[in-house]
């Protein structure tokens, strides 16, 4: 399917199931959101990176206004609903502040691996523990995906999109694996390192076991 969607750029990545805060505060965009709740549609969010708008982004909903302020900024809870591939930005369109998009949908395949995912999850943890990050899920162990656990990988804004356009959820998983596999043994190094900083300067026991 293509259709046109209202667009709000911005340099995060939203994953499909994400909830999104937002606070609402420029002309443009508080007429993109009073369009949408008052027409009950959906607008899209394209990543930006290094200030250029990327091909892709995701669809969000707006499931709820949180705060209307007196001078019109909102505090509004957006919810991803799908990933599009932006085919032509349209800047000007008559009578409103805010530009647009021509998109589609890539098909997404949602099925992947429950031992992948269950190694992933487990990297993720590790790396929780390294970094002494406490952090719990809403759902169920089995029923996380990539997505779910993309933002917790410490994956930079750049592999967050690259993530975001992958559309089989086994290659979701195993970016996530491999990347897990490079930076949890960096991670403990430093870890050791800070604890090796730590110890210099402090009387210390030690032995060369009679050599």
């Amino acid at each position: 399917m293509t259709n046109f969607i209202s667009i709000f750029p911005l340099g995060v990545v939203v994953y499909p199931g994400e909830q999104l805060n937002l606070h609402v505060f420029e002309p443009r965009y508080k007429q993109l959101i009073a369009e949408c709740v008052v027409e009950k549609k959906p607008f899209g969010i394209p990543v930006v990176i290094d200030k250029k708008i990327m091909e892709y982004g995701t669809l969000v909903e707006i499931e709820r206004i949180e705060t209307t302020y007196d001078n019109g900024e909102t505090d509004i809870v957006t919810l991803g609903i799908g990933v599009f591939r932006m085919l032509e930005h349209i800047i000007d369109i008559p009578d409103k502040l805010y530009a647009g998009a021509i998109v589609n949908y890539p098909e997404n395949y949602e099925v992947g691996s429950s031992r992948l995912l269950q190694e992933v999850l487990h990297g993720v943890r590790e790396l929780h523990a390294i970094l002494q990050v406490h952090k719990t899920f809403k759902k169920e162990d089995d029923q996380l995906t990539a997505y779910d656990l993309a933002h917790h990988a410490g994956l930079s804004l750049d592999e967050e999109y690259e993530l975001l356009h992958l559309f089989y959820e086994t290659q979701r998983l195993e970016y996530l694996k491999r990347h897990l596999h490079k930076v949890i043994p960096m991670m403990a190094e430093m870890e050791r390192l800070k604890e090796r900083v730590k110890l210099n300067g402090h009387f210390r026991n030690l032995s060369a076991d009679n050599l």
